[in-house]
């Protein structure tokens, strides 16, 4: 029974620390990850507001990455694809706001629960870790009385040596949940901000096409318009020189 309270106690404390590994680089990924996310929505929404046109904001979201530029790939996709599936008259454009909005309402959605990823596990360690400690102090605390017991000895000398080697797990375990709660705590507020950023943003980007009529035209039909009429008038030069000739 002795050993069976030993193996518990010191399996409790290697659970601790195999938690604590886990904890530091979650907090390590999730700080890399939040701060690459507002940095990358910051530069991308600083460049699309400089856009002279519509196509120009196209193309600066196609050519980003970050959580607002996806947004921004999802709602011009979103207003692309319903030029060819809606008559492109005023009649449609509150129809089209009602589909824009509802998929960059999901567009956030799926942006927030990637930022939120492996924030639970924060929480989790950060709730159970001080009672896995006192877990392994209770059957710790055990086998030091039944040592006690046998030696027959009940001095503070003989006591205290036991007693405190028990309460070592409660100490890891507190150790283990205090910066699990307080990362928990951080990206929280952190994944907010992030968020409130991006609705920020999903609004200004209806209102932005709210004043074309949510009629977007796409960068490259008109490059290739362009490009035709290019060759049309190189040839009609061609001909004329042929006339003249």
């Amino acid at each position: 029974m002795t050993d069976i309270n030993t193996l518990i106690h010191d399996a409790t404390i290697w659970l601790l620390i195999a938690f604590s590994i886990v904890t530091w680089l979650l907090i390590v990924v999730k700080a890399i990850q939040t701060q690459k996310a507002g940095k990358q929505s910051k530069q991308f929404v600083d460049k699309f507001w400089q856009a002279k046109n519509i196509p120009e904001a196209i193309k600066s979201a196609e050519l980003a990455e970050g959580p607002t530029a996806r947004i921004a790939q999802v709602g011009f996709k979103t207003l692309l694809d319903a030029n060819e599936k809606t008559h492109q008259d005023l009649q449609q454009s509150w129809s089209r706001q009602d589909l824009l909005e509802r998929h960059l309402r999901k567009q956030i959605l799926t942006e927030r629960r990637t930022l939120e990823k492996g924030s639970a596990i924060l929480a989790s360690v950060g709730n159970n870790a001080p009672f896995i400690g006192l877990f392994g102090t209770v059957f710790g605390i055990i086998h030091a009385l039944q040592a006690i017991a046998q030696s027959g000895n009940a001095s503070m000398d003989v006591v205290a040596g036991p007693i405190g080697e028990a309460l070592i797990a409660t100490g890891i375990g507190i150790a283990v949940a205090v910066p699990a709660v307080l990362a928990y705590n951080y990206f929280v507020r952190k994944i907010k901000g992030i968020g409130a950023d991006l609705d920020d943003f999903a609004t200004d980007f209806v209102s932005l096409n709210q004043k074309t009529g949510f009629q977007v035209t796409n960068p490259q039909a008109t490059v290739s318009v362009g490009e035709n009429r290019v060759e049309k008038s190189t040839k009609s030069e061609a001909k004329d020189k042929e006339v003249f000739a």
